[in-house]
């Protein structure tokens, strides 16, 4: 009913330059009132609290809480301070304003406000229709019960799409589903939230061809469903399998954190153990799950921010699991901060826990003939694209076949959809899906 939405830019297009335009007729009504009192007392505490507030919140956020490895971008607080002016400066609108006023009061501040998210999104790109916004039902969403099962034959290759071409039957959904399913960390006992999962159209044929799989991970904060909104997962992988005649990786998007806002640091630790619900629950519950290849040459993982340092992580630390890797605008190394805070707080003190499971110090000492990645970086990504580039060398010298890009952006979403869409095909040549 409302999958128009879903077409309603909110990045780009006439929508965010109209919100614009509402947000500024919003703040001239808010100010639109002559009285001594408004223009003398009002107006100036507003825009002073504001700002007093925000400061608090930056320095709370970014020196006392510290809850994101990576500080948040300056312009995602200069919007949360006008923002918060225009629910400030709205009680003594009301106050000074006849009662007819005052809804169209709270209109005016609300304009603002959807202003002030308007463009927060604009920097991260989190949400970028309408309808990933609200959250709107998608068809190609299913319950995971309706999995088909096993088939009996399957077909197999390696490039698997010169043994399938032949075969693809009629019957095959223009489109892939994808679903949501716990996923047991039952060696681990991490306590994931649901992983996402989605299936190409070829799976839901007979007979069915033996996919490869990529574990695609999140950032933090954020959630597997993070990789469906903002990364256009569905979508690109959709548009993959369209060239290739309904093939595409089987996805795998677990949950890397245990919630929205912590930093288990993809290792194991006091902090939890990531890795091993990473590197041996998950693998498991997929090939127990799911009619997928087993082999590890058709196993890749990448990720984006976090999830891209995570990837890496698992890259070197189990390179018999997962040989190939994508990093999407991941860090020079996994931090709560700083290297003492980490050290501290993840393992008690112990730097050499750390060093044995970080992977610039596992690069230095260890060969990895067999394992190739890709770093995608922002071309605008200035706190990170130094360290990535550290990154890049260390693992040409650790022997890996890796290569480092960079495409338009910083460090948002259009950065990690587009680093994913322009590295399938890599990806899929290296796991055998296509030649």
């Amino acid at each position: 009913m409302f999958g128009w939405l879903d077409r309603v830019s909110l990045v780009s297009g006439p929508l965010p330059v109209i919100v614009v335009v509402l947000g500024i007729l919003g703040a001239g009504w808010l100010c639109a009132d002559r009285r001594r009192w408004f223009l003398r007392w009002a107006l100036p505490l507003s825009i002073v609290g504001a700002a007093a507030m925000t400061a608090a919140l930056y320095v709370i956020v970014e020196h006392v809480w510290r809850p994101f490895p990576d500080p948040v971008e300056k312009p995602v607080y200069l919007w949360i301070g006008v923002g918060l002016w225009a629910v400030l400066l709205l009680v003594p609108r009301i106050v000074a304003g006849r009662r007819w006023m005052i809804p169209v009061s709270v209109l005016a501040a609300a304009t603002v406000v959807l202003v002030a998210a308007v463009q927060i999104n604009q920097v991260f790109y989190a949400y970028p229709t309408v309808g990933t916004a609200l959250g709107l039902p998608d068809p190609d969403r299913i319950d995971f019960a309706e999995v088909p099962p096993p088939t009996g034959p399957v077909v197999t290759g390696r490039p698997l799409e010169d043994a399938w071409a032949p075969q693809v039957p009629g019957g095959m959904p223009d489109s892939g589903r994808y679903a949501s399913a716990p996923i047991p960390g039952e060696m681990s006992g991490f306590a994931a939230r649901d992983a996402v999962v989605y299936l190409p159209p070829s799976y839901f044929v007979s007979p069915r061809p033996l996919l490869p799989v990529l574990v695609l991970l999140a950032g933090q904060p954020g959630s597997p469903e993070d990789w469906l909104n903002g990364g256009k997962l569905a979508a690109t992988m959709d548009a993959f399998a369209r060239a290739h005649h309904g093939l595409a990786p089987v996805v795998v998007v677990p949950d890397g954190t245990g919630s929205q806002l912590a930093n288990p640091l993809c290792m194991n630790s006091k902090l939890g153990n990531v890795a091993t619900y990473l590197a041996v629950d998950v693998p498991a519950w997929t090939r127990s799950h799911l009619q997928v290849d087993p082999d590890p040459r058709s196993w890749a993982v990448a990720g984006l921010s976090y999830g891209g340092t995570c990837a890496l992580q698992l890259a070197t630390n189990y390179p018999q699991v997962y040989p190939t890797f994508l990093d999407l605008s991941g860090q020079e190394e996994p931090t709560l901060g700083d290297r003492q805070r980490t050290v501290d707080e993840a393992f008690g003190g112990d730097e050499a826990a750390f060093v044995a499971a970080n992977p610039m110090d596992l690069m230095k000492t260890r060969r990895y003939p067999d394992t190739a990645g890709i770093i995608v970086m922002g071309d605008r990504d200035d706190a990170y694209r130094g360290g990535a580039k550290k990154v890049f060398e260390a693992a040409k010298n650790a022997g890996m076949d890796v290569q480092y890009v960079e495409v338009p952006g910083a460090h948002s979403f259009s950065v990690w959809s587009t680093g994913l869409r322009e590295e399938l095909d890599w990806l899929a040549k290296r796991m055998g899906l296509i030649s």
